[in-house]
């Protein structure tokens, strides 16, 4: 039940599924600890397995500072790994903003597959190893110059390299296109 994910490995300990809870939007880091808490107040830690906030790092450029932040991937989400009994519904259900279960009914959740959990863990994983940009450019997309010496031009993107965050815009001068490569920092979507 750590919050960071250096164990990724679902661990299968008896009759423990994973299920969707849904939480208030960006509420979802103070459900996580609140379960926990209550999990623990309750004795029930044997009942529970981890419980996530499916995140992913991402990588912003903030004048010209490249900062890595978390992206939640699933807003609204938590994801609990737990056995399902009436006591641990209520105790997951009766967790202030949590607003319930999600699939199934509403007092007989449905756990989501082992396959779709291993996705999941496997796109956090992917996040803290390689952040992935805030913002994702398209080819053909228009965007505009913002910072070198093209500033202020707009151009269209030819090609996108996510590996060494940068584009190749094709930008018009004195009549011809020309191609440029810049950082994803120094430019923004129009």
């Amino acid at each position: 039940m750590s919050e960071n994910m250096q164990d990724t490995a679902p661990r299968s300990g008896g009759s423990k599924r994973w299920y969707v809870v849904h939480a208030y939007s960006g509420m979802e880091k103070s459900v996580q600890r609140a379960l926990m808490e209550r999990i623990e107040r309750a004795g029930m830690q044997d009942k529970f397995g981890q419980i996530l906030v499916p995140t992913e790092e991402v990588i912003e450029v903030k004048n010209g500072q490249k900062s890595v932040t978390e992206r939640r991937f699933f807003p609204g989400y938590v994801l609990v790994e737990m056995e399902m009994t009436d006591e641990t519904w209520h105790l997951v259900k009766n967790t202030s903003k949590v607003t319930g279960f999600i699939g199934g009914k509403s007092n007989k959740p449905t756990p989501i597959p082992p396959h779709e959990v291993d996705k999941i863990l496997h796109q956090m994983q992917e996040g803290v190893e390689k952040p992935r940009p805030k913002v994702l450019y398209e080819v053909g997309e228009l965007v505009r110059i913002k910072d070198g010496p093209f500033t202020d031009f707009n151009g269209n993107v030819e090609e996108v390299n996510y590996e060494k965050s940068r584009v190749r815009v094709s930008v018009t001068i004195f009549g011809r296109a020309t191609p440029v490569e810049l950082e994803f920092g120094q430019v923004e979507k129009v």
